[in-house]
């Protein structure tokens, strides 16, 4: 609740003042900076945080450790590919343009369902399997799921 109250006095309820929703992000200071010159990468990272609410949404991200839902799903997927700080700051992202979303365009936030994100990432996993099976010149049997 007090992420709701933190971000909304920060922002506001009028959303007119970004086109888009990576013009919010950004005005979160939730996107990679880059520091180019000359075709060349100098840095890259995240800005300091200087706004009330992108550090409220870096802690609600974190909050998603434990949740059952399919953002927490996706949190911890990103957690182990990415590791902690960057899955945080992406996560945070994601809701920041949940918020956009909501504030700008009435939608209600539509539940995934967890059991259709770990069928979809079963496939994704199978799909991958086969592929580098087929590289190694071997061939997958499936075996039937064993539920107990």
């Amino acid at each position: 609740m007090q992420t709701v109250q933190t971000t909304t006095s920060e922002v506001g309820a009028d959303m007119s003042r970004w086109k888009t929703e990576k013009q919010f992000a950004s005005w979160l200071e939730l996107c990679p900076d880059n520091r180019i010159s000359v075709g060349k990468i100098l840095k890259r990272g995240t800005r300091q945080v200087v706004n009330r609410a992108a550090t409220d949404l870096r802690l609600a991200a974190w909050s998603l450790i434990r949740s059952q839902s399919a953002l927490g799903a996706n949190f911890r997927r990103l957690r182990s590919k990415l590791g902690a700080p960057k899955a945080i700051t992406a996560m945070a992202h994601k809701l920041a343009q949940l918020i956009y979303r909501m504030l700008k365009f009435g939608n209600e936030y539509g539940r995934q369902r967890n059991g259709r994100l770990r069928i979809k990432i079963r496939e994704h996993q199978m799909k991958w399997l086969s592929r580098q099976a087929a590289s190694l010149n071997l061939q997958l049997i499936p075996v039937p799921e064993v539920r107990g």
